[in-house]
Formats: C-alpha cells, structure tokens, sequence
C-alpha cells in the first residue's frame, strides 16, 4: 500500500498539462489539443451517431490531447466536458487482471492454480452432455476466456451468489480448447475477494485506484459523481435518432456489487493513469510500484496460441487484456503488440507500447454491433497517430 510520503508526493506532481496528478483539469484551464482529433469527433456529433465525445492520447509519457466535443446530455444540452465520468463497461476487466497478478506476484496465488482452490464449488463442474472436463478450470482459463464458463456477465445480486450460480452451469467446451467471450472475470474477481479477505472493491480502491490518484474510478458513484455520468444512448425510431436509454449493465445510482467484469464508471484522464503504470512496466513514474513487470509482460502478451478470438480479425488474447497480434481494418493505426479493451457502449482504451502512445475513447452508444469494429474507433485511432505522425 502506499505510504504517506509517496502519497503525498503524488499529490505535488505534474502531467504535461500542468494539472495536478489525482485531479480532473478544470474546463477553464488551457488543454493540449490535437485539432484533427476533435475534428473526426465532431463530425459524428454532427452525423447524429453520437451525442459527444471525450477523447485522450499520450505520447512519450506526456499527454498530448484531451478534448471533449457535442453534449454530455441531449435532452438538457449539457455540453460534454474532460471531466465527465462513463460506464465503461468491459474496459474494467484489465483492472480485474491486474488486481489478480497483484496477488500472484506477493504469492498468495497462482493463475495456473484451479479455481476450486479457492472457490470449491467449481471442483465438480460438468460439460454439457454431464461428464466430467478433461481437467479443472484454471484462474488462466478465466481471465483469457477459454474456461467453457457461458452466462451473463450482468447479475443482480452480491459477486458471491453470481459466481456461485455460474458453477452450476454446464461447460460449453473442455477448458483451454476454445475462446469464447464469457463472465470469467467475475469468477476472477470473486477469487481475488476470497484470496484477499476483503470486499473486491475495496481491494482494487486500495491497492489501484488510490496510489494512481484514480479519484473519479468507482463501482459506487457517489451523487456528485454520478452529476457527471454521461447519458448513454442508441438510436431509436423511424428517423433512427439518438434516444436516452438506462443502463442495462449497472444502475449507477442503485449498485448491489461490484461487477469485476464491467461495472466501473471513470474519466479519460483516470483511464489514462492506469494504462501508463501499466505502460511504464508496472509502475508509476516517482511512486510505489502496483504489479511486478513480469506481470505486465504476462498480461499484455498472447496467451491463446492460435485459438480464433474476437472481437476484430487478427487479435489474440493476454490475461485479461486484448492484444492487436497482426494490426487491420480498425486497428490499422496501431502497432503489432498494441494492448487493450473496449466496452459494450463504445468506450475504448489501448496502449501501444512500440509507438509509447495511448489511445482513450470515451462515448456512450449501446446499440453499435461491434464497439471493438466501429468507425468511431477506427476514426479516432486514424485521425490521432496521422496527427503525432506514426
């Protein structure tokens, strides 16, 4: 955990914007801009398919752009501001890696361990036709989504029982022979609580969230947090016009329990905190390190062999993250080695460690197909490295 000196270190030092690190730039403060960026941005404002946008990229360790265009909320004309916070939906799942890797590199765990381990109602797991699997699911299995695990990643009820419940379900396949996108993560999360002996919240708040300075990353927002959500949208009717809807992944002013596979709610700048330590080896720049840099190195490089993944041609899988292995289509602008996630309403966050450049999309779109393949995210990679010339 942190100490008091480091803590307040932290508190003194400077991005290359000049804010102050743990602190959202207020809007009056001058942000670094790259024009084209907002540019992209605003032209599907303008298109009608999305209602705003905030978007970051660093560079170097440096922040080189933070812009926020069209309205936060269309109904009320809230302009859409650096400081919003959003449902960022899948884009928690890396976090929930790193919280599990945290625990591996003090010992307490081991993500080839089986998950009955920790958790022993998944010692008799059966497949779909009733027999036993090959052998146990594994944390690995888990956080690389080749468990066999299938159900909802969405539950209304506290991490222990969701987690319960799923064991009750049959396996889609023998574990480690496929990948298919699954609630894995939950499981993960639950074994960081039972392995940890604390709340899954409040381990990632304590050893995460709060030496990265991460003030506005919650599962729980709080009321003045959640003044600052911005609406989430899809098109609707005969016109196809962008219409508010409710969350259908986390109710932010009604939240039960965490849910390590999507409940987190943050800002581009928070996001970006995060993907530096993790850029940076593991840790922060003048502060105490969070995971080892072994552990960064498993995370972000391919763990799936040639198992087909999703969600775009020519990915592969790490721990918890997803990597660009042969970079097309929408992630032409990225490097082989890119690393990173995208959620269910359109947020987007990949690091791409050979340029040292981060890429931070924040909207809030529910019904594109594949938020992973959208030409918003295509748009926004495109016009952002053309600007930094990579």
């Amino acid at each position: 955990m942190i100490n008091r000196m480091h803590a307040n270190i932290l508190l003194l030092l400077f991005v290359s914007t000049g804010v102050v690190l743990g602190q959202e730039p207020s809007e009056k403060i001058a942000l670094p801009l790259l024009k084209p960026v907002d540019a992209v941005m605003q032209r599907f404002v303008d298109q009608g398919q999305v209602a705003g946008a905030v978007t970051l990229v660093a560079h170097d360790g440096k922040v080189v752009h933070l812009g926020a265009v069209g309205l936060a909320e269309i109904e009320s004309e809230k302009q859409m501001q650096t400081h919003k916070m959003f449902s960022i939906a899948s884009m928690t799942k890396p976090v929930t890696a790193t919280a599990v890797m945290i625990l591996q590199d003090e010992g307490k765990l081991n993500i080839d361990d089986n998950i009955s381990k920790y958790l022993p109602e998944y010692k008799n797991v059966k497949l779909q036709n009733g027999s036993a699997p090959n052998r146990e699911i594994t944390i690995r299995d888990v956080v690389t989504h080749t468990s066999g695990l299938a159900g909802n990643q969405v539950f209304d009820s506290s991490l222990k029982d969701a987690v319960d419940q799923l064991a009750t379900r049959p396996l889609k396949f023998q574990p480690g022979t496929k990948w298919q996108y699954s609630p894995g993560l939950n499981v993960a999360g639950r074994v960081v609580e039972v392995v940890a002996g604390k709340p899954f919240e409040e381990f990632v708040q304590q050893r995460i969230f709060d030496p990265l300075q991460m003030t506005n990353t919650s599962f729980f927002p709080n009321d003045k947090q959640q003044a600052r959500i911005a609406g989430l949208y899809r098109m609707d009717g005969p016109n196809k016009t962008l219409a508010e809807i409710d969350n259908r992944i986390v109710d932010p002013s009604n939240v039960k329990a965490p849910n390590p596979s999507g409940g987190l709610f943050s800002t581009a700048r928070d996001m970006f905190r995060f993907y530096q330590m993790i850029l940076s080896g593991g840790q922060l720049r003048r502060g105490d390190r969070i995971v080892s840099e072994q552990a960064v190195k498993e995370m972000t490089q391919p763990q799936t062999g040639d198992l087909v993944t999703g969600f775009t041609p020519g990915n592969c899988w790490g721990l918890g993250w997803c990597i660009v292995r042969e970079p097309q289509g929408v992630t032409e602008s990225l490097s082989s080695g890119t690393f990173g996630h995208g959620g269910a309403f359109g947020t987007q966050g990949w690091v791409d460690p050979e340029t040292q450049t981060i890429y931070v999309l924040m909207i809030q779109r529910a019904d594109l197909p594949n938020s992973d393949g959208s030409g918003i995210r295509k748009s926004f990679h495109k016009a952002a490295s053309e600007a930094l010339g990579l």
